[in-house]
């Protein structure tokens, strides 16, 4: 039995074809690697081993632990230690809620989607407008950045007496340089890069007056300060590495013919169908 021409067969997405599948796997690839100046710099701030992995398995977000082990180390107590790393992970309780609206996840699927809300899952996830791909982003970077920040956590923590002064290595700065260098090629527009720059100026400013990890937070609130009062270009700000409707947007203004070449006039014979039922 043939197929019919005059139905279009489904286009089955191939897992690792899918826009959000590389972009998630590569920010997990990139994240996962600076696990290693957490482990070196957390039992060289007087942590043992698996107090270090039980900070990565449970708590698992990067900027509360590094808040956590910053204050332990400064001499600070173990309810400071614990109020700074809660402070910089509330974020992540506005993260869980516009995820839990946006993938509606069910049964078991919600508490693993709760540990595994972080800034790289979120921001993959939202950065595609398929609901398919924005599920397909969210668990990739989740589960790849979980799996991989804590084999690399292991392996700074067993590494960690032998290298001696982390900060000897540049380990102390690995993550700062590691997230600056997933957040600046994504800035489009001159209006989010001198927010980033304000903002940047505001957590060094705060740094020497305030707890650790309170400058986040000040940073946070410059941001959201500016943002309030801005009146941006729309199409401005953060943008994935790979735009996952790019042929879509090709055949929107052009349709290829049998041939393979573009018709510049965008002239079809049948116009596509919108969400809506209608007609582009």
């Amino acid at each position: 039995m043939g197929l019919d021409p005059g139905k279009a067969e489904p286009a089955a997405v191939k897992i690792l074809q899918s826009p959000a599948v590389r972009i998630g796997l590569s920010i997990s690839v990139a994240t996962g690697l600076y696990g290693v100046s957490f482990g070196a710099l957390s039992v060289t701030s007087g942590l043992d081993f698996w107090q270090t992995m039980a900070l990565s398995l449970l708590l698992f977000s990067g900027g509360s632990q590094f808040a956590f082990i910053g204050v332990v180390a400064g001499g600070g107590s173990g309810v400071a230690a614990m109020g700074a790393a809660t402070l910089l992970g509330m974020r992540n309780g506005i993260y869980g809620m516009q995820i839990n609206a946006l993938l509606q996840p069910r049964g078991w699927r919600r508490f693993a989607a709760a540990q595994l809300t972080i800034d790289e899952s979120t921001a993959t996830s939202t950065g595609q407008t398929d609901p398919q791909e924005q599920k397909r982003g969210f668990w990739t970077a989740g589960i790849g950045v979980f799996v991989l920040w804590n084999l690399f956590t292991a392996l700074g923590a067993l590494a960690g007496g032998a290298l001696g002064d982390p900060k000897q290595w540049g380990l102390d700065g690995a993550a700062v340089a590691a997230f600056l260098g997933l957040l600046w090629p994504r800035l489009k527009g001159r209006e989010p890069v001198a927010i980033a720059v304000v903002c940047a100026l505001a957590t060094v400013l705060a740094v020497p007056f305030v707890p650790p990890g309170v400058p986040i937070l000040v940073a946070a609130v410059v941001a959201a300060g500016i943002g309030w009062f801005s009146h941006a270009r729309s199409d401005e700000g953060l943008e994935p590495d790979v735009d996952p409707y790019a042929e879509h947007h090709e055949q929107r203004h052009g349709h290829t013919d049998h041939t393979g070449h573009a018709d510049p006039s965008g002239h079809t014979g049948d116009l596509p169908a919108d969400r809506d039922g209608g007609t582009a």
